[in-house]
């Protein structure tokens, strides 16, 4: 039954002296699990070694520690020991509910020592792991303040009951373990604010620098073609023959037709970065440029990307196979943000494989129903990588991104998401394994397209054209339109 009385003393004062002995024991390790926890400034290792000390102090075999998602008004299973461990790890509850949500709000520790009279324990989570929960203790955990962030399940005392002694201590350890994971958490904040202000200056250096670059160029056009306007006036009017003539404007002519396409080449891509750094700028300061929406080819801009990636997948010696499936309406998006999206899933993609490894991209469309369930274009990456961590998983996408390369920030994926979110679609990871990881995007198709207009001539998997392989995936082929896929300049 539920419980939330202090259990009576003994009553032979004999067993007062090994109470006693159990209890300093206790203590001193709730002693060495605060200056254990205070060494710590990782958040992740600090759920997991709370979890781990306060299962080995009450001598039990499994238990949980549960975060609530302010936003999302959730309780998320941040770390798990016990049978089916992955399977809890990020799964999500509403914060009423259960046996977790009871003691969140009311902030009062809770024994549960029969679960078939606990009416909140919701037993259909411990059936789709096969466990049985013999006896349990929720407790809050409360950081400065009194300040509720969650809450810790322990679960199945190896021999007996918990008695009072554990239940003092594990209240004891609700508020240390608390006060540690907010600390954590402050100190991963501060780190990735100071990360992200210097990513910031950064990225408004990295534009000042462009401007030159931009001047530059365009001025080098203009002296080019003042250049050439009186380089064939002053041969027009020289003495010389047809011949010398002829041979004069053939030692020219690459510089005059090479120069102003490298030179435009050259300020579409510095165009470009200052783009993507505005988008860096943007992502650290948690907004996005308002779009400009226009109806636009998605098959044609995963091409581009594909295409605009194939030096990086030749050197890595990878595959970046493009599929479309079926016609793909018009969509409308902003270009240049969806290509910088895509742009950074296919990239993770292609650094996830290994030589030899391969980049699925899949594009299709359900024109019919409703978005989410209908009415969509969904684009789907799929790597042969080795996976991601399941911590990463979880948080990918999030607002608690982490980054698995080094320094890196998750600026990447929080760009991804802006954007996406910004045409009213969604990201997700659909499916990780062994032999890789699936990223999904899924945008609205315009009311237009629904209806059926302004669809694009996407070609069907399998026919024949130059640049399509076997089983419709297609050959990357270099880029001729801007890199940016949104047009001139």
């Amino acid at each position: 039954m539920a419980s939330n009385m202090t259990l009576p003393l003994p009553d032979n004062p004999a067993d007062v002296a090994p109470e006693i002995a159990l209890r300093d024991r206790q203590l001193d390790a709730v002693r060495r699990l605060a200056a254990d926890l205070c060494a710590v400034t990782d958040l992740e290792e600090t759920i997991r070694q709370a979890l781990q000390l306060s299962l080995h102090v009450v001598n039990a075999t499994a238990g949980s520690i549960l975060l609530l998602d302010t936003a999302k008004n959730e309780l998320v299973f941040k770390y798990v020991v016990g049978p089916g461990a992955e399977k809890l790890r990020g799964l999500a509850l509403p914060a009423e509910r259960g046996v977790c949500g009871a003691v969140l709000h009311s902030g009062q520790v809770r024994v549960s020592e029969d679960m078939t009279e606990e009416s909140e324990h919701l037993g259909e989570i411990g059936n789709q792991l096969a466990q049985e929960t013999r006896n349990m203790v929720t407790v809050p955990l409360q950081a400065y303040r009194g300040k509720r962030i969650g809450v810790m399940q322990v679960l199945n005392k190896v021999t007996g009951r918990f008695d009072r002694n554990d239940i003092s201590t594990l209240a004891i350890l609700g508020t240390q373990v608390g006060a540690a994971i907010e600390a954590a958490r402050l100190h991963e904040e501060a780190r990735v604010a100071q990360a992200f202000k210097v990513i910031g200056d950064i990225s408004h250096d990295v534009k000042n620098m462009i401007t030159p670059v931009l001047t530059g160029a365009e001025a080098l056009l203009m002296i080019n073609e003042d250049a050439f306007r009186r380089h064939d006036a002053a041969l027009a009017g020289a003495r010389c023959t047809e011949v010398d003539r002829q041979a004069i404007a053939e030692s020219t002519r690459e510089l005059r037709e090479l120069l102003p396409e490298m030179v435009e080449l050259l300020i579409e891509v510095a165009e470009t970065v200052q783009q993507r750094v505005g988008d860096i700028s943007a992502a650290v300061k948690g907004v996005v440029s308002k779009p400009y929406f226009e109806p636009s080819d998605i098959c044609d801009l995963v091409r581009k990307v594909a295409a605009f990636l194939r030096p990086q997948s030749e050197r890595a010696r990878t595959a970046m196979l493009v599929t479309v499936h079926g016609e793909v309406p018009l969509l409308e998006l902003d270009r240049k943000q969806i290509f910088n999206a895509l742009y950074n899933v296919l990239a993770n993609g292609l650094e996830a494989c290994e030589a030899g490894g391969t980049v699925a991209v899949d594009v299709s469309a359900l024109p019919d129903g409703e978005f989410p369930d209908g009415g969509y274009c969904m684009i789907s990456c799929r790597d042969s990588g080795p996976g991601m961590p399941d911590h990463v998983r979880q948080r990918l996408f999030t607002d608690d991104i982490i980054s698995t390369k080094p320094r890196g920030t998750g600026l990447g994926t929080r760009i991804v998401r802006n954007v996406v979110e910004a045409h009213g679609g969604k990201v997700w990871v659909e499916r990780v394994d062994a032999e890789g990881t699936t990223i999904a995007v899924k945008l609205p198709l315009s009311a237009a397209c629904r209806n059926g207009n302004g669809a694009s001539t996407a070609q069907q998997p399998g026919e024949a054209t130059p640049d399509r392989q076997s089983g419709g995936a297609e050959a990357m082929t270099p880029l001729s339109a801007p890199p940016a896929g949104g047009g001139g300049r």
